[in-house]
């Protein structure tokens, strides 16, 4: 049997004449090929080349977590994304990255980030000062900014000036916007390389390498213990007792600047509406808040005991994950229920569609916080916002504990409306919001 005839096939006809729209959000061609062909489809994009697409969530537990060493993440991220951040732990794989891994996961264990939650309260403030209130306003640039504000002072605490920041800013979305181009439009590759277009962006990235090797620098210059992030990677010893060389060192903070900002800041913006819409979750938040104020100003103590806020961001991710898709390919072949996987398949399992499969969550496209009152684990082979397995996200912590830090402040401060009729996306690289135009209205003292 032809393993290709055991998963339904969509066409490359069928790609080719929605490609326009595929480009503007493919998230509804991909649904109504899940309606039509089920929770596993071929999706023909060249003459030899496809893409198998799934929200089957056994499936993805399978290949994350069951059976992850016959996985590797694709050439999306192993290649094209390396050119502009370098092989740090999101790009790598095999040795190197396990290497990395085990290097690196100290610094974002509790008790250390515990260190860095007076930084990233402090950057939440201070970027809250740009909100207008009784004014509709955009929020995604306050907390585009906030979020790699939050990220900047983690790393650097006081060390990066603000020129730097807003240049090193500029050249990270820049990178990624380049990024979405060449993987929406592969057939222009040729035009993007002959025209300069990439090496333009790679020069870009350089600019931001140069930039951090000057931080880094006057850091080990200076002799002086700052405990942020910096220091962590710094200090950090491999087995054999050497320190991480300069590029790679680099290479790990482009990679913490491009996962650890627009992701954040896209959450926490559809939280945002999300409360905006549903009021009474905002005075839940409210309530939890103060109660806990009452008891200990200790910032620990509000990051891991506001259960209401949690749950609000929990659903949150669910509706709006903003790492919206999952991409591996299989080293060997393999087979799950009975489908065939020949070697060297292209999967994508979509978050996105998996965290709104009327099989795996009731009422699944209402925001519904409750659903987690138990906290995420009981739904951990269906909710995947951070990812699994070996790969799942190393900053998830620190992700958790700004978003409860933002949204608590927020909505101490603020009562937020609406200014909007429908939660609208862009799924770019991530999955970013459109329309979030939001009122703010002073709580009273």
């Amino acid at each position: 049997m032809n393993p290709k005839q055991n998963i339904p096939t969509v066409p490359l006809a069928r790609f080719i004449k929605h490609s326009f729209e595929i480009l503007k959000n493919p998230l509804p061609f991909h649904h109504q090929n899940f309606e039509e062909q089920g929770d596993v489809f071929r999706l023909k994009i060249g003459f030899k080349n496809s893409v198998i697409f799934v929200r089957d969530a056994a499936f993805a537990e399978y290949v994350l977590q069951k059976n992850q060493r016959n996985y590797t993440k694709s050439k999306i991220q192993t290649e094209d994304l390396v050119k502009y951040v370098g092989k740090g732990l999101l790009t790598s794989e095999g040795d190197h990255w396990k290497k990395q891994r085990k290097l690196i996961q100290p610094a974002f264990h509790k008790k250390q980030l515990e260190n860095l939650l007076g930084s990233i309260q402090s950057a939440i403030v201070s970027e809250y000062t740009k909100i207008t209130p009784n004014k509709v306003i955009d929020l995604f640039p306050i907390l585009n900014d906030l979020a790699f504000q939050t990220v900047v002072k983690s790393l650097f605490s006081s060390a990066a000036n603000q020129e730097d920041i807003n240049r090193l800013q500029y050249i990270t979305e820049a990178a990624q916007k380049m990024l979405v181009k060449e993987l929406r439009q592969p057939y222009l590759g040729w035009w993007f390389n002959l025209s300069g277009e990439i090496q333009k962006y790679i020069d870009l990235t350089q600019e931001a390498r140069d930039i951090l090797k000057r931080i880094v620098n006057e850091r080990r210059a200076s002799a002086v213990k700052e405990h942020d992030l910096l220091d962590m990677l710094l200090d950090a010893k491999y087995d054999d007792g050497t320190s991480m060389e300069e590029e790679q060192l680099i290479d790990e903070i482009l990679i913490l600047f491009t996962a650890g900002h627009e992701t954040t800041s896209n959450a926490l913006t559809f939280a945002a509406q999300l409360l905006a819409l549903h009021p009474k979750w905002q005075e839940e938040i409210y309530k939890e808040r103060i109660a806990l104020m009452s008891e200990s100003d200790d910032l620990m103590d509000l990051v891991t005991k506001s259960k209401v806020c949690q749950q609000v961001i929990e659903e949150t991710m669910r509706l709006y994950p903003p790492a919206y898709f999952i991409d591996r390919v299989n080293i060997e072949p393999d087979t799950f229920n009975e489908l065939h996987i020949e070697a060297g398949s292209n999967l994508l399992f979509s978050v996105y569609e998996m965290h709104r499969h009327p099989k795996l969550w009731e009422r699944p496209n209402a925001f519904l916080p409750e659903r987690f009152d138990e906290g995420s684990r009981k739904f951990s082979s269906q909710y995947f916002p951070f990812g699994a397995g070996p790969r799942k996200c190393i900053g998830n912590n620190f992700a958790m504990f700004e978003m409860i830090i933002a949204v608590s402040e927020l909505v101490s401060t603020y009562k937020i409306h609406p200014d909007f009729d429908t939660i609208e996306i862009t799924p770019l690289i991530t999955l970013k919001p459109k329309n979030a135009f939001l009122k703010f209205e002073k709580r009273a003292l």
